[in-house]
Protein backbone atom coordinates (compact mmCIF):
# COMPACT_ATOMS: atom_id res chain seq x y z
CA UNK A 1 0.00 0.00 0.00
CA UNK A 2 1.33 3.40 -1.16
CA UNK A 3 1.92 5.94 1.49
CA UNK A 4 0.41 9.52 1.99
CA UNK A 5 1.63 12.76 1.27
CA UNK A 6 1.33 15.82 3.34
CA UNK A 7 1.97 19.53 2.38
CA UNK A 8 3.15 20.81 5.64
CA UNK A 9 3.45 24.67 5.78
CA UNK A 10 6.15 25.67 9.14
CA UNK A 11 5.39 29.43 8.93
CA UNK A 12 7.02 32.07 8.64
CA UNK A 13 10.35 31.46 10.95
CA UNK A 14 9.14 30.96 15.14
CA UNK A 15 8.95 27.50 15.69
CA UNK A 16 6.54 28.35 18.02
CA UNK A 17 4.33 29.21 14.98
CA UNK A 18 4.00 26.05 13.54
CA UNK A 19 0.39 24.56 14.12
CA UNK A 20 -0.32 21.67 15.98
CA UNK A 21 -1.61 19.83 13.19
CA UNK A 22 2.08 20.22 11.45
CA UNK A 23 3.43 19.44 14.69
CA UNK A 24 1.19 16.25 14.61
CA UNK A 25 1.98 15.51 10.72
CA UNK A 26 5.56 15.90 11.21
CA UNK A 27 6.76 13.81 13.97
CA UNK A 28 3.94 11.13 12.59
CA UNK A 29 5.52 10.46 9.24
CA UNK A 30 8.12 7.91 8.27
CA UNK A 31 10.13 10.79 5.53
CA UNK A 32 10.78 14.54 6.31
CA UNK A 33 11.75 16.47 2.70
CA UNK A 34 12.17 20.00 2.79
CA UNK A 35 14.35 22.44 0.29
CA UNK A 36 17.34 23.56 0.95
CA UNK A 37 20.14 25.75 -1.08
CA UNK A 38 23.12 24.40 -2.33
CA UNK A 39 25.37 24.91 0.69
CA UNK A 40 23.08 22.88 2.59
CA UNK A 41 21.06 25.35 4.87
CA UNK A 42 17.56 24.98 4.58
CA UNK A 43 15.17 27.33 6.72
CA UNK A 44 11.98 25.17 6.68
CA UNK A 45 14.46 22.32 8.48
CA UNK A 46 15.14 24.88 10.79
CA UNK A 47 11.92 25.67 11.57
CA UNK A 48 10.46 21.90 11.94
CA UNK A 49 13.43 20.55 13.24
CA UNK A 50 12.13 20.90 17.58
CA UNK A 51 9.74 18.23 15.76
CA UNK A 52 11.43 15.32 14.43
CA UNK A 53 11.62 11.81 15.60
CA UNK A 54 15.63 10.64 15.88
CA UNK A 55 14.67 7.46 13.71
CA UNK A 56 13.05 9.52 11.15
CA UNK A 57 14.38 9.36 7.22
CA UNK A 58 15.62 13.03 5.34
CA UNK A 59 15.54 14.26 2.06
CA UNK A 60 17.04 17.39 1.51
CA UNK A 61 15.87 18.46 -2.31
CA UNK A 62 18.31 20.86 -3.04
CA UNK A 63 17.56 23.55 -5.77
CA UNK A 64 19.52 23.64 -8.23
CA UNK A 65 19.81 27.20 -8.74
CA UNK A 66 18.04 30.27 -6.61
CA UNK A 67 18.44 33.05 -8.94
CA UNK A 68 17.76 33.48 -12.74
CA UNK A 69 21.03 32.73 -13.47
CA UNK A 70 22.09 29.07 -14.96
CA UNK A 71 24.24 27.42 -17.17
CA UNK A 72 21.05 24.98 -18.03
CA UNK A 73 20.34 24.97 -22.15
CA UNK A 74 17.00 25.17 -21.04
CA UNK A 75 17.63 28.07 -18.56
CA UNK A 76 16.26 29.13 -15.70
CA UNK A 77 12.62 27.62 -15.74
CA UNK A 78 13.84 24.61 -17.50
CA UNK A 79 16.27 23.69 -14.73
CA UNK A 80 13.53 24.50 -12.44
CA UNK A 81 11.13 22.11 -14.26
CA UNK A 82 13.91 19.48 -14.02
CA UNK A 83 14.55 20.12 -10.54
CA UNK A 84 10.84 19.87 -9.51
CA UNK A 85 10.38 16.52 -11.62
CA UNK A 86 13.52 15.10 -9.24
CA UNK A 87 12.40 16.20 -6.49
CA UNK A 88 8.63 14.17 -7.28
CA UNK A 89 10.50 11.78 -8.42
CA UNK A 90 11.97 11.07 -5.13
CA UNK A 91 9.25 11.13 -3.08
CA UNK A 92 7.42 8.97 -5.20
CA UNK A 93 10.13 6.24 -4.54
CA UNK A 94 8.94 6.78 -0.38
CA UNK A 95 5.66 6.40 -1.56
CA UNK A 96 5.56 3.77 -3.56
CA UNK A 97 7.96 1.86 -0.48
CA UNK A 98 4.65 2.84 1.60
CA UNK A 99 6.72 5.68 3.41
CA UNK A 100 4.18 8.76 4.43
CA UNK A 101 5.96 11.71 3.50
CA UNK A 102 6.11 15.49 4.41
CA UNK A 103 6.82 18.00 2.36
CA UNK A 104 8.13 20.70 4.53
CA UNK A 105 7.33 24.63 3.26
CA UNK A 106 8.26 27.99 4.75
CA UNK A 107 5.12 30.19 5.43
CA UNK A 108 1.64 28.29 3.71
CA UNK A 109 2.53 25.66 0.89
CA UNK A 110 -0.24 27.29 -1.57
CA UNK A 111 0.77 30.87 -1.13
CA UNK A 112 3.85 31.40 -3.57
CA UNK A 113 5.68 27.79 -2.03
CA UNK A 114 7.86 25.45 -2.78
CA UNK A 115 5.40 22.36 -2.46
CA UNK A 116 2.69 23.48 -4.79
CA UNK A 117 5.14 22.41 -7.47
CA UNK A 118 5.72 18.89 -5.90
CA UNK A 119 1.66 19.02 -5.48
CA UNK A 120 1.19 19.42 -9.15
CA UNK A 121 3.30 16.70 -9.93
CA UNK A 122 2.09 13.84 -7.26
CA UNK A 123 -1.18 14.73 -6.29
CA UNK A 124 -3.41 12.87 -8.61
CA UNK A 125 -1.02 9.65 -7.72
CA UNK A 126 -1.29 9.68 -3.93
CA UNK A 127 -3.52 10.21 -1.07
CA UNK A 128 -2.71 13.69 -0.48
CA UNK A 129 -3.52 16.52 2.31
CA UNK A 130 -2.21 19.81 2.15
CA UNK A 131 -1.77 21.29 6.07
CA UNK A 132 -1.96 25.02 6.07
CA UNK A 133 1.04 27.27 7.99
CA UNK A 134 0.95 30.70 8.81
CA UNK A 135 1.78 33.49 6.23
CA UNK A 136 4.91 35.27 6.41
CA UNK A 137 2.54 38.58 5.91
CA UNK A 138 0.70 37.60 8.77
CA UNK A 139 3.85 37.43 10.78
CA UNK A 140 5.07 40.60 9.35
CA UNK A 141 1.95 42.67 10.14
CA UNK A 142 2.11 41.27 13.62
CA UNK A 143 6.20 42.26 14.05
CA UNK A 144 5.43 45.82 12.43
CA UNK A 145 2.16 46.33 14.49
CA UNK A 146 0.49 47.58 11.87
CA UNK A 147 -3.39 45.94 11.78
CA UNK A 148 -3.29 45.33 7.38
CA UNK A 149 -7.15 46.29 6.68
CA UNK A 150 -10.10 46.90 8.15
CA UNK A 151 -13.79 45.95 7.58
CA UNK A 152 -14.36 46.80 3.48
CA UNK A 153 -10.67 47.29 2.67
CA UNK A 154 -9.03 45.25 0.26
CA UNK A 155 -5.89 43.30 0.43
CA UNK A 156 -3.28 43.04 -2.58
CA UNK A 157 -0.58 40.47 -2.59
CA UNK A 158 1.87 41.39 -5.16
CA UNK A 159 5.33 39.90 -6.45
CA UNK A 160 7.94 42.63 -6.58
CA UNK A 161 9.35 41.00 -9.86
CA UNK A 162 6.48 42.97 -11.53
CA UNK A 163 7.59 45.29 -13.50
CA UNK A 164 7.72 49.04 -11.39
CA UNK A 165 5.42 50.80 -13.93
CA UNK A 166 2.82 47.74 -13.00
CA UNK A 167 3.87 47.62 -9.54
CA UNK A 168 3.00 51.00 -9.25
CA UNK A 169 -0.35 50.75 -10.80
CA UNK A 170 -1.45 48.12 -8.62
CA UNK A 171 -0.33 50.04 -5.51
CA UNK A 172 -2.36 53.10 -6.69
CA UNK A 173 -5.42 50.96 -6.74
CA UNK A 174 -5.26 48.62 -3.72
CA UNK A 175 -6.24 49.80 -0.17
CA UNK A 176 -3.48 47.68 1.26
CA UNK A 177 -0.71 45.43 0.01
CA UNK A 178 2.08 43.65 0.67
CA UNK A 179 4.95 43.19 -1.70
CA UNK A 180 7.08 40.19 -1.71
CA UNK A 181 10.18 38.72 -3.23
CA UNK A 182 12.06 41.82 -3.00
CA UNK A 183 15.96 40.56 -2.54
CA UNK A 184 16.90 41.85 -6.41
CA UNK A 185 14.16 43.97 -7.20
CA UNK A 186 14.06 46.38 -4.10
CA UNK A 187 15.24 49.16 -6.02
CA UNK A 188 12.13 48.59 -8.43
CA UNK A 189 9.58 48.37 -5.63
CA UNK A 190 11.01 51.13 -4.00
CA UNK A 191 10.83 53.46 -6.94
CA UNK A 192 7.38 51.84 -8.05
CA UNK A 193 5.84 52.91 -4.11
CA UNK A 194 7.20 56.30 -4.41
CA UNK A 195 5.15 56.83 -7.67
CA UNK A 196 2.12 55.47 -6.65
CA UNK A 197 2.57 57.91 -3.48
CA UNK A 198 2.26 55.60 -1.09
CA UNK A 199 6.47 54.83 0.18
CA UNK A 200 5.49 56.96 3.41
CA UNK A 201 3.34 54.67 5.30
CA UNK A 202 5.58 51.42 3.32
CA UNK A 203 7.04 49.08 6.30
CA UNK A 204 9.90 46.80 5.55
CA UNK A 205 10.14 43.79 7.83
CA UNK A 206 12.31 41.19 7.15
CA UNK A 207 12.95 37.54 8.68
CA UNK A 208 9.42 38.34 10.65
CA UNK A 209 8.99 35.87 13.96
CA UNK A 210 13.16 34.84 13.98
CA UNK A 211 15.46 36.02 16.72
CA UNK A 212 16.87 38.33 13.06
CA UNK A 213 13.92 40.11 12.80
CA UNK A 214 13.47 43.71 10.91
CA UNK A 215 10.71 46.26 10.97
CA UNK A 216 11.41 49.62 9.92
CA UNK A 217 10.17 52.46 7.40
CA UNK A 218 10.68 51.60 3.93
CA UNK A 219 13.28 55.43 3.36
CA UNK A 220 14.84 54.10 6.24
CA UNK A 221 16.39 50.93 4.27
CA UNK A 222 19.53 51.56 2.58
CA UNK A 223 20.65 48.33 2.38
CA UNK A 224 19.97 45.57 0.13
CA UNK A 225 17.41 43.02 1.61
CA UNK A 226 17.75 39.15 2.08
CA UNK A 227 15.47 36.97 0.55
CA UNK A 228 13.18 36.49 3.75
CA UNK A 229 11.79 40.12 3.59
CA UNK A 230 8.92 41.59 2.26
CA UNK A 231 6.88 45.43 1.99
CA UNK A 232 3.59 46.21 4.25
CA UNK A 233 1.59 48.77 2.42
CA UNK A 234 -1.61 49.23 5.07
CA UNK A 235 -4.86 50.79 4.67
CA UNK A 236 -5.39 53.80 5.80
CA UNK A 237 -7.26 54.36 9.16
CA UNK A 238 -9.61 56.56 8.23
CA UNK A 239 -10.29 60.48 5.91
CA UNK A 240 -8.04 62.18 8.49
CA UNK A 241 -5.22 59.89 7.96
CA UNK A 242 -6.27 59.57 3.74
CA UNK A 243 -3.62 62.65 2.29
CA UNK A 244 -2.38 65.90 2.74
CA UNK A 245 -4.39 69.34 2.93
CA UNK A 246 -5.62 71.65 0.21
CA UNK A 247 -6.22 69.24 -2.62
CA UNK A 248 -8.95 69.23 -5.27
CA UNK A 249 -8.89 66.51 -8.09
CA UNK A 250 -11.14 66.74 -10.28
CA UNK A 251 -11.95 63.20 -11.59
CA UNK A 252 -12.72 61.65 -15.13
CA UNK A 253 -14.72 58.35 -14.03
CA UNK A 254 -15.11 57.67 -18.07
CA UNK A 255 -18.43 56.65 -19.90
CA UNK A 256 -20.08 54.01 -17.41
CA UNK A 257 -19.27 51.56 -14.78
CA UNK A 258 -15.98 50.95 -13.65
CA UNK A 259 -14.40 48.94 -16.04
CA UNK A 260 -13.94 52.28 -17.68
CA UNK A 261 -11.95 54.08 -15.07
CA UNK A 262 -8.10 54.64 -14.96
CA UNK A 263 -5.95 52.80 -11.98
CA UNK A 264 -4.72 56.44 -11.29
CA UNK A 265 -8.58 57.72 -11.31
CA UNK A 266 -9.35 54.57 -8.70
CA UNK A 267 -6.32 55.98 -6.50
CA UNK A 268 -7.17 59.43 -6.31
CA UNK A 269 -11.14 58.26 -5.55
CA UNK A 270 -9.86 55.78 -2.80
CA UNK A 271 -7.71 58.92 -1.10
CA UNK A 272 -10.30 61.39 -1.16
CA UNK A 273 -11.90 62.63 1.65
CA UNK A 274 -15.38 63.87 0.37
CA UNK A 275 -16.53 63.24 -3.28
CA UNK A 276 -18.61 66.15 -5.22
CA UNK A 277 -20.30 65.66 -8.26
CA UNK A 278 -23.82 65.09 -10.01
CA UNK A 279 -25.81 63.01 -7.50
CA UNK A 280 -25.66 60.05 -10.49
CA UNK A 281 -22.27 60.01 -11.47
CA UNK A 282 -21.25 60.32 -7.48
CA UNK A 283 -23.61 56.63 -7.64
CA UNK A 284 -21.33 55.22 -9.53
CA UNK A 285 -18.09 55.08 -7.43
CA UNK A 286 -18.54 52.49 -4.63
CA UNK A 287 -18.74 54.15 -1.23
CA UNK A 288 -15.93 54.08 1.67
CA UNK A 289 -16.18 54.23 5.13
CA UNK A 290 -15.25 57.92 6.54
CA UNK A 291 -15.99 59.36 2.85
CA UNK A 292 -17.99 62.32 2.82
CA UNK A 293 -20.50 62.92 -0.52
CA UNK A 294 -21.98 65.82 -1.48
CA UNK A 295 -24.26 65.48 -4.24
CA UNK A 296 -26.19 67.86 -6.29
CA UNK A 297 -28.00 68.61 -9.51
CA UNK A 298 -26.33 68.63 -12.58
CA UNK A 299 -27.13 72.55 -13.84
CA UNK A 300 -25.37 73.62 -10.69
CA UNK A 301 -21.25 73.18 -11.89
CA UNK A 302 -19.86 76.34 -10.85
CA UNK A 303 -21.82 76.08 -7.23
CA UNK A 304 -20.18 72.20 -7.00
CA UNK A 305 -16.78 73.45 -7.71
CA UNK A 306 -17.12 76.58 -5.28
CA UNK A 307 -18.04 73.53 -2.65
CA UNK A 308 -15.18 71.35 -3.22
CA UNK A 309 -12.61 74.45 -3.55
CA UNK A 310 -14.27 75.32 0.37
CA UNK A 311 -13.94 71.72 1.52
CA UNK A 312 -9.84 71.76 0.12
CA UNK A 313 -9.47 74.97 1.64
CA UNK A 314 -10.27 74.08 5.09
CA UNK A 315 -7.80 70.80 4.89
CA UNK A 316 -9.77 68.25 3.23
CA UNK A 317 -8.54 65.96 0.19
CA UNK A 318 -11.41 66.31 -2.43
CA UNK A 319 -12.67 64.31 -5.28
CA UNK A 320 -14.69 66.14 -8.11
CA UNK A 321 -16.36 63.37 -9.72
CA UNK A 322 -16.90 63.99 -13.44
CA UNK A 323 -18.34 61.67 -16.43
CA UNK A 324 -16.28 60.54 -19.17
CA UNK A 325 -13.33 63.14 -19.53
CA UNK A 326 -13.36 65.97 -16.92
CA UNK A 327 -11.71 68.21 -19.38
CA UNK A 328 -13.85 67.93 -22.39
CA UNK A 329 -17.07 69.95 -21.66
CA UNK A 330 -16.89 68.98 -17.79
CA UNK A 331 -16.47 69.62 -14.61
CA UNK A 332 -12.43 70.72 -15.28
CA UNK A 333 -13.66 74.18 -16.90
CA UNK A 334 -15.78 74.97 -13.65
CA UNK A 335 -13.30 74.43 -10.73
CA UNK A 336 -10.40 76.60 -12.87
CA UNK A 337 -13.21 79.06 -13.56
CA UNK A 338 -13.94 79.10 -9.69
CA UNK A 339 -10.14 79.01 -8.98
CA UNK A 340 -9.89 82.30 -11.37
CA UNK A 341 -12.66 84.22 -9.79
CA UNK A 342 -10.55 84.22 -6.30
CA UNK A 343 -12.51 80.91 -5.29
CA UNK A 344 -9.06 78.71 -4.28
CA UNK A 345 -9.09 80.22 -0.83
CA UNK A 346 -5.15 79.11 1.24
CA UNK A 347 -3.69 78.16 -2.03
CA UNK A 348 -5.60 74.87 -2.77
CA UNK A 349 -4.17 72.81 -5.43
CA UNK A 350 -6.04 72.03 -8.28
CA UNK A 351 -5.23 68.42 -10.44
CA UNK A 352 -7.03 67.23 -13.42
CA UNK A 353 -7.06 62.94 -13.77
CA UNK A 354 -7.99 62.38 -17.28
CA UNK A 355 -10.59 59.95 -18.11
CA UNK A 356 -11.85 57.90 -21.13
CA UNK A 357 -14.13 60.50 -22.69
CA UNK A 358 -17.48 60.02 -24.31
CA UNK A 359 -16.75 60.34 -27.83
CA UNK A 360 -13.61 57.68 -27.30
CA UNK A 361 -16.02 55.24 -26.30
CA UNK A 362 -18.40 55.48 -28.94
CA UNK A 363 -16.05 55.51 -31.70
CA UNK A 364 -14.35 51.82 -30.38
CA UNK A 365 -18.24 50.75 -30.08
CA UNK A 366 -17.94 50.92 -34.45
CA UNK A 367 -14.27 51.30 -35.28
CA UNK A 368 -12.59 54.49 -36.20
CA UNK A 369 -14.80 57.31 -37.03
CA UNK A 370 -12.50 59.55 -35.64
CA UNK A 371 -9.14 58.08 -37.04
CA UNK A 372 -8.34 61.32 -39.45
CA UNK A 373 -8.45 65.15 -38.27
CA UNK A 374 -11.93 65.79 -36.27
CA UNK A 375 -13.54 68.58 -34.59
CA UNK A 376 -15.32 68.44 -31.34
CA UNK A 377 -18.50 70.65 -30.67
CA UNK A 378 -21.42 71.03 -28.09
CA UNK A 379 -24.71 71.94 -29.49
CA UNK A 380 -25.98 73.16 -26.23
CA UNK A 381 -26.29 76.94 -26.71
CA UNK A 382 -27.08 77.36 -22.40
CA UNK A 383 -23.47 79.02 -22.33
CA UNK A 384 -22.96 79.99 -26.08
CA UNK A 385 -24.73 81.65 -28.31
CA UNK A 386 -26.50 79.79 -31.79
CA UNK A 387 -24.88 81.92 -33.81
CA UNK A 388 -21.41 80.84 -32.69
CA UNK A 389 -22.09 76.96 -32.69
CA UNK A 390 -23.74 77.59 -35.80
CA UNK A 391 -20.35 79.68 -37.50
CA UNK A 392 -18.52 76.87 -36.24
CA UNK A 393 -20.59 74.18 -37.75
CA UNK A 394 -19.78 75.73 -41.40
CA UNK A 395 -16.36 76.12 -40.78
CA UNK A 396 -16.16 72.43 -39.93
CA UNK A 397 -18.56 71.05 -42.51
CA UNK A 398 -16.29 73.92 -45.29
CA UNK A 399 -13.06 71.91 -43.90
CA UNK A 400 -14.27 68.56 -44.20
CA UNK A 401 -13.51 67.35 -40.69
CA UNK A 402 -15.65 64.19 -39.09
CA UNK A 403 -17.43 65.38 -36.05
CA UNK A 404 -18.30 64.61 -32.41
CA UNK A 405 -21.24 66.58 -31.40
CA UNK A 406 -21.97 66.40 -27.84
CA UNK A 407 -25.43 67.37 -25.71
CA UNK A 408 -27.22 66.89 -29.54
CA UNK A 409 -30.47 67.57 -28.01
CA UNK A 410 -32.76 67.78 -24.97
CA UNK A 411 -36.40 67.88 -23.47
CA UNK A 412 -36.20 71.22 -24.34
CA UNK A 413 -34.07 71.51 -27.50
CA UNK A 414 -35.17 69.64 -30.57
CA UNK A 415 -34.43 72.67 -32.97
CA UNK A 416 -30.99 72.89 -32.55
CA UNK A 417 -29.67 69.51 -33.91
CA UNK A 418 -31.99 69.59 -37.13
CA UNK A 419 -30.71 73.00 -37.55
CA UNK A 420 -27.27 71.43 -37.27
CA UNK A 421 -27.68 69.07 -39.83
CA UNK A 422 -28.84 71.20 -42.38
CA UNK A 423 -25.72 73.04 -41.66
CA UNK A 424 -23.65 70.21 -42.45
CA UNK A 425 -25.82 68.86 -45.35
CA UNK A 426 -24.48 71.96 -47.04
CA UNK A 427 -20.99 70.51 -47.24
CA UNK A 428 -21.64 66.86 -46.84
CA UNK A 429 -23.82 64.32 -49.06
CA UNK A 430 -26.95 63.09 -47.60
CA UNK A 431 -25.49 59.82 -47.48
CA UNK A 432 -22.34 60.51 -45.15
CA UNK A 433 -22.19 57.85 -42.41
CA UNK A 434 -23.48 58.95 -38.97
CA UNK A 435 -23.07 57.04 -35.88
CA UNK A 436 -25.58 57.39 -32.93
CA UNK A 437 -24.41 56.29 -29.89
CA UNK A 438 -26.77 56.22 -26.20
CA UNK A 439 -25.62 55.55 -23.23
CA UNK A 440 -22.47 53.50 -24.19
CA UNK A 441 -20.95 51.64 -21.22
CA UNK A 442 -24.09 51.09 -19.50
CA UNK A 443 -26.83 48.34 -19.34
CA UNK A 444 -28.98 50.60 -22.03
CA UNK A 445 -26.29 51.21 -24.45
CA UNK A 446 -27.57 51.53 -28.05
CA UNK A 447 -25.64 51.75 -31.23
CA UNK A 448 -26.81 52.55 -34.37
CA UNK A 449 -25.25 53.41 -37.66
CA UNK A 450 -27.48 55.75 -40.30
CA UNK A 451 -26.80 58.61 -42.82
CA UNK A 452 -26.79 62.88 -42.28
CA UNK A 453 -29.64 62.56 -45.18
CA UNK A 454 -31.17 59.84 -42.98
CA UNK A 455 -30.81 60.77 -39.12
CA UNK A 456 -34.18 60.83 -36.68
CA UNK A 457 -33.80 63.22 -34.46
CA UNK A 458 -36.07 61.93 -32.42
CA UNK A 459 -34.59 59.15 -31.23
CA UNK A 460 -31.84 61.63 -29.42
CA UNK A 461 -31.38 62.90 -26.23
CA UNK A 462 -28.64 64.00 -23.62
CA UNK A 463 -27.65 60.60 -23.44
CA UNK A 464 -26.66 60.34 -26.95
CA UNK A 465 -23.03 61.25 -28.97
CA UNK A 466 -23.15 61.73 -32.32
CA UNK A 467 -20.26 61.35 -34.83
CA UNK A 468 -20.76 62.65 -38.21
CA UNK A 469 -18.36 61.26 -40.76
CA UNK A 470 -16.06 63.14 -43.66
CA UNK A 471 -16.63 62.84 -46.90
CA UNK A 472 -13.95 59.91 -47.14
CA UNK A 473 -15.23 58.19 -43.80
CA UNK A 474 -16.18 54.38 -44.74
CA UNK A 475 -18.96 51.99 -43.68
CA UNK A 476 -17.98 48.39 -43.87
CA UNK A 477 -21.22 45.58 -42.86
CA UNK A 478 -20.65 43.18 -40.22
CA UNK A 479 -23.58 40.70 -40.39
CA UNK A 480 -26.35 40.94 -37.43
CA UNK A 481 -23.27 43.71 -35.59
CA UNK A 482 -23.51 47.50 -35.70
CA UNK A 483 -21.68 48.30 -39.26
CA UNK A 484 -17.69 49.43 -38.72
CA UNK A 485 -16.54 52.37 -39.80
CA UNK A 486 -13.56 54.30 -39.99
CA UNK A 487 -12.16 57.22 -41.54
CA UNK A 488 -8.69 56.87 -43.97
CA UNK A 489 -5.77 57.96 -42.57
CA UNK A 490 -4.76 59.48 -45.59
CA UNK A 491 -6.38 61.77 -47.29
CA UNK A 492 -6.69 62.38 -51.28
CA UNK A 493 -4.67 65.39 -52.75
Amino acid sequence: MAGRLFGVGVGPGDPELVTLKARRVIGAVDVIAYPTAGHGHSVARRIAAPYFRSDQLEAPLTFPVTTGETDHPGGYEAALREFYDLCAAEIARHLDAGRDVAVLCEGDPFFYGSYMYIHERLASRYATEVVPGVTSFSAAAAAAGTPLARRDDVLTVLPGTLAPDVLAARLRTSDAAVVLKLSREFDGVRAAAERAGVADRCVYVERASTDAERVAPLRAVDDDPPYMSLLLVPALAGPNGRCSAGVVSVVGLGPAGPDWLTPEAQAELAAADALVGYAPYLARVPERRGQRRVGSDNRVEAERAREALALAAEGARVAVVSSGDPGIFAMATAVLEAVDAGGANGGVEVRVVPGLSAMQAAAARVGAPLGHDFCVLSLSDQLKPWEVIERRLEAAGAADLALALYNPASRTRRKQLEKARSVLLRHRAPQTPVVVARAVGSEEEAITVTTLGGLDSEAVDMRTLLIVGSSTTRVIENGAQPPRVYTPRRYPA
